[in-house]
């Protein structure tokens, strides 16, 4: 059901496109830039309002978002903010509905995927057309070049994470394993969740379906040009038996495990190893603060391929946006390296920023959970890339992809026939 929608939302989208809807955006010089990722526009102090959207970040950054705003209208005098938040599963609908109707916001939040669905259908401004070098550079570039399809910039990148393993020292102890030689590749991983549940009785650790699965491993998902498919492989298929046996064996839940299940899982000790991002503690915390209290951080494990995906968060300007100029401007002062290395402290994630990096926030280990997992997670930074880099549709992609993953984790289909399935999926989806 969700590929479907998403297939209807993209025809809605080029539907929209057909009708005029998201013309009207204007032209304009590139924006000066001050070095810090603020930019100066040059136009006349016209009275404006953005709209600025955000994923799920009400309530619990309240406070941060209240005090970047008012700091922003003072400088701005003529720009007024109306923040408004929405869960991740409604904020593309509800952009696309928006735009339909002639009232798009001016700043949106998007992740990856979403970001290069919507730009490569024309619906968010070109950042590389608007920015200059220097501003450019003040972000990693493999974080930058993550919504580069084509030589358009389709939004900046914003806050991000990498996997951090997550142990419950407790159980990790119990099941005989040393905590301070945690599994450091994806073989030694499964070892471990495999004595953790003959000595204690607990799941080793939850997995999503999800494309990464076999990436992980070596296995590609499209081919090196990004033309066609390229999973449906003898190695995938192995993989995926590997795991779908490790299921049966009870070393791993019989789950989908999406975000909220991966909390729930680890905060009720139903499994004793997770990998996630730090911001993943906040919500551990939440849960449960017993386990919160005995769980250790480290380097999460790698497969094969020896990659490191990051998850990062963007911040974009829509095309059908009235105000560009200022939008942009915002949209930089959201992204500089200041309000990036603030956001980071309260928020246990990861800049995208160069500058914010080489604060000794990210260097120093007090002990906590919280240092630990920024610790190890930060060392790999200037390595990070998204997942599905560069790819159109890529959201299409990776959901047709996913619920053919499911249906063998969840109800054991036959392997060869899902992979088979979704490569037909995935030929359709990059056909359109």
């Amino acid at each position: 059901m969700k590929v479907k929608m998403k297939r209807v939302v993209s025809m809605l989208l080029v539907s929209m496109m057909a009708a005029g809807l998201l013309a009207g955006c204007g032209g304009g010089s590139k924006s000066e830039g001050d070095g810090n990722g603020n930019a100066s526009t040059g136009t006349k102090e016209k009275k404006v309002e953005l709209e600025f959207w955000t994923i799920s970040l009400q309530p619990t950054f309240n406070d941060y978002f209240k005090k970047l705003i008012t700091e922003f209208e003072g400088q701005h005098p003529n720009v007024k903010i109306d923040w408004k938040d929405y869960p991740y599963d409604a904020i593309q609908n509800k952009l696309l509905t928006s735009i339909a109707s002639d009232q798009a916001p001016d700043v949106i939040n998007l992740n990856t995927e979403m970001a290069n669905q919507m730009g490569t259908k024309n619906a968010m401004v070109d950042l590389n057309a608007e920015l200059t070098n220097e501003q450019k550079a003040l972000y990693f570039p493999g974080l930058y070049d993550s919504t580069v399809i084509n030589g358009k910039a389709y939004a900046l990148p914003w806050y991000t994470g990498l996997p951090v393993l997550f142990m419950n020292k407790e159980l990790i102890e119990k099941a005989g394993l040393d905590i301070n030689n945690p599994p450091k590749t994806n073989e030694e991983y499964n070892a471990w969740a495999k004595q953790i549940k003959e000595k204690t009785g607990k799941a080793g650790y939850t997995i999503k379906a999800d494309a990464e699965l076999f990436v992980a491993e070596g296995e590609k998902l499209l081919t090196d040009d990004n033309s066609a498919p390229a999973f449906n492989t003898p190695g995938t298929e192995k993989i995926l038996a590997d795991y779908v046996q490790m299921i049966k064996d009870g070393y791993i839940p019989k789950e989908d495990a999406i975000y909220t299940k991966q909390i729930q899982y680890f905060a009720s000790e139903q499994v004793a190893m997770t990998v996630s991002t730090s911001s993943f503690i906040n919500q551990l915390k939440t849960s449960s603060q017993d386990v919160y209290a005995k769980t250790v951080a480290a380097p999460a494990p790698v497969g094969k391929g020896n990659v490191r995906f990051s998850q990062t968060m963007n911040i974009g300007v829509p095309a059908a946006t009235k105000n560009k100029a200022e939008a942009i401007e915002f949209a930089l002062f959201v992204t500089n390296a200041a309000n990036q290395l603030q956001f980071s402290k309260e928020a246990n994630t990861l800049p995208s920023t160069v500058d914010s990096i080489k604060d000794p926030f990210f260097t120093e280990d007090d002990g906590t959970l919280e240092a630990k997992a920024k610790v190890a997670s930060a060392q790999s930074l200037d390595k990070a890339r998204d997942f599905l880099l560069g790819v159109q549709n890529a959201n299409d992609i990776r959901d047709a992809v996913a619920k053919r993953l499911q249906s063998v984790i969840l109800n054991y289909s036959d392997i060869a026939k899902e992979l088979k399935a979704a490569e037909k999926d995935v030929k359709t989806i990059m056909s359109r």
